[in-house]
């Protein structure tokens, strides 16, 4: 969340950062949010000030009886104050409720160099690599590719609905191989591997992420405070929350892997059964816990990292500085890298990285002693391989005539030396 002082004390900078994400609703939250600030601490204030009033009335009935004197009006008035106290206890309750909730709706800050535009289209391109290619032969959907490599989409509806698939022979095999890809090459830099929960309960997810309408797509179990998590980051960052960590366990570098789960799907590009946009999909994340210093040099590193992983594949992307118009409430800036799918003869994004600076540190109160004091940790993540994502980008880029699909030279050592993916029927 949003320092609290640093929107009290200068709302107006904070009215004005906002303003970049071009989305009134955010300054109707912060204005809300500052009357509500005003009268809660209104009633807090006259709350104390009746508790306190309430212990010299008591004194002063103690001591007209001592006296021997007239207490009357002190007991007319002692009389009068709990039903008073009543009545602002439970406005300062309401106000504290709706003061919460508004609190962490506030978005981080934009970072400074984070480029002005409404939408993703004005995105900054700011670097490609590698040669895109268009083949001499008529591309087929990476969903009937699929099925030809014996992967299926129909069984997995009938037993689960649409948004889900059996991933089957070597495509599946393939899959594994870009998991351990990811976190061997990540774990040579010095990254530590952790496979985390699967399912968290609210309250630390309310620490990673603003939920609200992110929590119309998370699946929950019923009956229970649990929800499967939409991305490896969320425990991994929430792990660490309620401590305070020594300067030697920090820069925290972690990669973890995991099933992920959204109810979303959405659909975008030109094909729309596949692998894209699932409910259900595989991801190695990279996550980072630090100092505020240490941040930006941090956050260039989980996106080289990311960026590394594409170059291995041989797979041509660009990479995106994400305006003030496409950037969520969670980090203070972004990139973007995107991939080449041919089919599409277009860009789309596969991984993510994120400063969020203090706004998860805040709300989960991960702090760190520095020097005299005691300071929130930043954090910050990318994306590793979204591994549905990276399969469509394969079975596009290195697709054959015949359906049969190449394998990258880099995971041939992962598949037991196969180089060829080719059609396959199973029963």
């Amino acid at each position: 969340m949003i320092d609290l002082k640093l929107v009290r004390e200068q709302a107006e900078l904070v009215r004005e950062n906002y303003a970049r994400r071009h989305d009134p609703t955010i300054i109707a939250t912060l204005d809300e949010f500052l009357t509500v600030d005003a009268a809660w601490r209104r009633a807090r204030g006259e709350e104390d000030e009746l508790r306190s009033r309430r212990n010299k009335v008591s004194a002063a009935i103690n001591e007209a009886k001592k006296a021997g004197g007239d207490a009357t009006a002190a007991l007319a008035e002692a009389k009068a104050i709990p039903q008073r106290l009543a009545a602002l206890e439970e406005e300062r309750k309401t106000l504290e409720v709706r003061h919460r909730a508004l609190h962490l709706a506030l978005p981080n800050l934009l970072h400074d160099s984070v480029p002005i535009g409404a939408s993703d289209a004005e995105n900054k391109p700011i670097r490609h690599w590698g040669e895109v290619k268009q083949p001499d032969f008529p591309l087929k959907p990476h969903g009937e590719i699929a099925e030809g490599l014996g992967s299926d989409f129909t069984r997995s509806a009938k037993i689960s609905g649409a948004g889900f698939y059996f991933l089957r022979g070597e495509l599946a095999l393939l899959n594994r191989a870009l998991i351990e890809f990811a976190i061997q090459h990540l774990v040579k830099k010095g990254y530590t591997y952790t496979e985390p929960p699967l399912l968290m309960r609210r309250a630390p997810y309310e620490g990673v992420t603003s939920l609200g309408d992110f929590e119309t797509v998370q699946y929950a179990v019923e009956g229970e405070d649990l929800k499967l998590i939409a991305t490896a980051e969320h425990p991994l960052v929430a792990q660490f929350m309620d401590e305070d960590l020594s300067p030697s366990q920090l820069p925290q570098k972690l990669v973890g892997y995991s099933m992920c789960f959204r109810k979303e799907i959405g659909s975008k590009g030109v094909d729309t059964k596949g692998l894209f946009r699932t409910h259900q999909f595989n991801k190695v994340e990279q996550v980072i816990i630090c100092r505020p210093e240490d941040a930006d040099a941090l956050h260039e590193e989980l996106q080289r990292n990311g960026e590394e992983l594409f170059e291995a594949l041989k797979i041509p992307y660009r990479v995106v500085d994400v305006c003030t118009g496409d950037m969520g409430i969670v980090a203070s800036r972004k990139y973007d890298t995107e991939a080449w799918m041919p089919r599409a003869g277009e860009y789309r994004e596969v991984c993510s990285a994120s400063n969020c600076t203090d706004w998860q540190a805040r709300r989960l109160n991960i702090r760190y002693q520095d020097a005299d004091s005691v300071r929130f940790a930043y954090t910050l993540n990318n994306t590793a391989f979204a591994t549905s994502r990276v399969l469509v980008a394969i079975l596009e880029n290195y697709q054959q005539a015949d359906g049969s699909v190449v394998v990258p030279d880099a995971l041939r050592p992962l598949m037991g030396g196969t180089s060829v993916l080719r059609p396959v029927r199973y029963s």
